[in-house]
Protein backbone atom coordinates (compact mmCIF):
# COMPACT_ATOMS: atom_id res chain seq x y z
CA UNK A 1 0.00 0.00 0.00
CA UNK A 2 1.49 3.23 -0.85
CA UNK A 3 1.64 6.01 1.78
CA UNK A 4 0.61 9.76 0.97
CA UNK A 5 4.02 10.69 1.49
CA UNK A 6 5.37 8.29 -1.36
CA UNK A 7 2.68 9.48 -3.77
CA UNK A 8 2.99 13.44 -2.70
CA UNK A 9 7.33 12.84 -3.45
CA UNK A 10 6.20 11.04 -6.68
CA UNK A 11 3.92 14.19 -7.81
CA UNK A 12 6.46 16.44 -6.91
CA UNK A 13 9.64 14.49 -8.35
CA UNK A 14 6.64 14.67 -11.43
CA UNK A 15 6.02 18.50 -11.20
CA UNK A 16 9.38 19.56 -10.73
CA UNK A 17 10.84 17.72 -13.81
CA UNK A 18 8.11 19.31 -15.69
CA UNK A 19 9.08 22.56 -15.17
CA UNK A 20 12.72 21.80 -14.95
CA UNK A 21 12.38 20.70 -18.30
CA UNK A 22 10.12 23.22 -19.44
CA UNK A 23 12.45 25.90 -17.82
CA UNK A 24 15.14 24.67 -19.97
CA UNK A 25 13.59 24.83 -23.66
CA UNK A 26 12.51 28.60 -22.98
CA UNK A 27 16.34 29.24 -21.88
CA UNK A 28 17.86 27.47 -24.36
CA UNK A 29 15.35 28.60 -27.15
CA UNK A 30 16.52 32.33 -26.00
CA UNK A 31 20.30 31.45 -26.57
CA UNK A 32 19.76 29.93 -29.68
CA UNK A 33 17.74 33.08 -30.55
CA UNK A 34 21.49 34.66 -29.75
CA UNK A 35 23.44 32.60 -31.45
CA UNK A 36 21.85 32.54 -34.97
CA UNK A 37 22.00 36.14 -34.91
CA UNK A 38 25.88 35.58 -35.13
CA UNK A 39 25.04 33.52 -38.17
CA UNK A 40 25.59 30.13 -36.12
CA UNK A 41 23.79 27.09 -35.02
CA UNK A 42 23.91 26.06 -30.82
CA UNK A 43 26.29 23.36 -31.98
CA UNK A 44 28.48 25.33 -34.35
CA UNK A 45 28.94 27.95 -31.38
CA UNK A 46 29.64 25.03 -28.99
CA UNK A 47 32.59 23.84 -30.84
CA UNK A 48 34.01 26.92 -31.49
CA UNK A 49 33.13 28.47 -27.87
CA UNK A 50 35.24 25.49 -26.95
CA UNK A 51 38.18 26.31 -29.12
CA UNK A 52 38.27 29.72 -28.62
CA UNK A 53 38.84 29.17 -24.84
CA UNK A 54 40.17 25.90 -24.70
CA UNK A 55 42.79 25.69 -27.30
CA UNK A 56 43.24 23.09 -30.23
CA UNK A 57 41.42 20.11 -29.69
CA UNK A 58 41.38 16.29 -31.40
CA UNK A 59 38.30 16.11 -33.29
CA UNK A 60 37.02 12.96 -31.42
CA UNK A 61 36.93 14.32 -28.33
CA UNK A 62 35.09 16.98 -28.89
CA UNK A 63 31.60 15.74 -29.12
CA UNK A 64 32.04 14.33 -25.75
CA UNK A 65 33.03 17.98 -24.33
CA UNK A 66 29.90 19.65 -26.14
CA UNK A 67 27.33 16.35 -25.90
CA UNK A 68 27.68 15.29 -29.82
CA UNK A 69 27.66 12.20 -32.05
CA UNK A 70 31.07 11.78 -34.00
CA UNK A 71 29.19 12.06 -37.17
CA UNK A 72 27.55 15.65 -35.56
CA UNK A 73 31.10 16.43 -34.90
CA UNK A 74 32.35 15.96 -39.05
CA UNK A 75 29.39 17.64 -39.78
CA UNK A 76 29.60 20.68 -37.20
CA UNK A 77 33.82 20.98 -38.12
CA UNK A 78 32.92 20.82 -41.94
CA UNK A 79 30.76 23.75 -41.71
CA UNK A 80 32.97 26.23 -39.05
CA UNK A 81 35.93 25.15 -41.53
CA UNK A 82 33.87 26.70 -44.31
CA UNK A 83 33.16 29.71 -42.63
CA UNK A 84 37.09 29.80 -42.54
CA UNK A 85 36.42 30.05 -38.02
CA UNK A 86 38.52 26.68 -37.74
CA UNK A 87 40.95 24.67 -39.34
CA UNK A 88 41.97 20.53 -39.15
CA UNK A 89 45.60 19.64 -38.48
CA UNK A 90 46.91 16.38 -38.02
CA UNK A 91 48.44 15.58 -35.03
CA UNK A 92 52.71 15.02 -35.44
CA UNK A 93 52.29 12.06 -32.84
CA UNK A 94 49.58 10.07 -34.29
CA UNK A 95 48.66 10.12 -37.72
CA UNK A 96 44.83 8.99 -37.20
CA UNK A 97 44.12 11.69 -34.46
CA UNK A 98 43.40 15.71 -36.27
CA UNK A 99 42.97 18.51 -33.93
CA UNK A 100 40.51 21.40 -34.82
CA UNK A 101 42.03 24.98 -34.17
CA UNK A 102 40.64 27.86 -34.07
CA UNK A 103 41.65 30.40 -36.75
CA UNK A 104 42.79 34.04 -36.70
CA UNK A 105 39.37 35.29 -38.05
CA UNK A 106 37.45 32.84 -35.68
CA UNK A 107 39.23 33.93 -33.01
CA UNK A 108 38.80 37.94 -34.19
CA UNK A 109 34.84 36.84 -34.54
CA UNK A 110 34.75 35.30 -30.95
CA UNK A 111 36.54 38.37 -29.52
CA UNK A 112 33.50 40.45 -31.11
CA UNK A 113 30.37 38.52 -30.39
CA UNK A 114 31.55 36.49 -27.24
CA UNK A 115 30.90 39.83 -24.64
CA UNK A 116 27.45 39.87 -26.56
CA UNK A 117 26.90 36.84 -25.67
CA UNK A 118 27.54 36.37 -22.32
CA UNK A 119 25.74 39.65 -22.10
CA UNK A 120 22.89 37.33 -23.64
CA UNK A 121 23.14 35.31 -20.99
CA UNK A 122 22.74 37.65 -18.07
CA UNK A 123 19.47 39.11 -19.66
CA UNK A 124 18.71 35.54 -19.92
CA UNK A 125 19.07 34.73 -16.71
CA UNK A 126 18.10 37.40 -15.29
CA UNK A 127 15.24 36.09 -13.16
CA UNK A 128 17.16 35.18 -10.88
CA UNK A 129 19.89 37.22 -8.65
CA UNK A 130 23.48 35.77 -7.48
CA UNK A 131 22.69 34.03 -4.55
CA UNK A 132 19.80 32.50 -6.19
CA UNK A 133 21.77 31.28 -9.25
CA UNK A 134 24.72 29.66 -6.71
CA UNK A 135 22.23 27.63 -5.00
CA UNK A 136 20.73 26.78 -8.55
CA UNK A 137 24.21 25.57 -9.56
CA UNK A 138 24.53 23.60 -6.24
CA UNK A 139 21.43 21.85 -6.72
CA UNK A 140 21.55 20.95 -10.35
CA UNK A 141 24.77 19.67 -9.71
CA UNK A 142 23.38 17.39 -7.47
CA UNK A 143 20.66 16.23 -9.39
CA UNK A 144 23.17 15.48 -12.18
CA UNK A 145 25.53 13.37 -10.22
CA UNK A 146 22.45 12.01 -8.36
CA UNK A 147 20.99 10.61 -11.89
CA UNK A 148 24.30 9.85 -13.07
CA UNK A 149 24.51 7.06 -10.81
CA UNK A 150 21.00 5.91 -10.67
Amino acid sequence: METKETVNDTNISLKLFIILSRAYRSVNERVEEDVKGYGLNLTEFAVLELLYHKGDQPIQHIGKKVLLSSGSITYVVDKLEKKKLIVRKPCPKDRRVTWASITEDGKAFMDEIFPKHQNAIENILGGLDTSEKEVMIELLKKLGYFAEKH
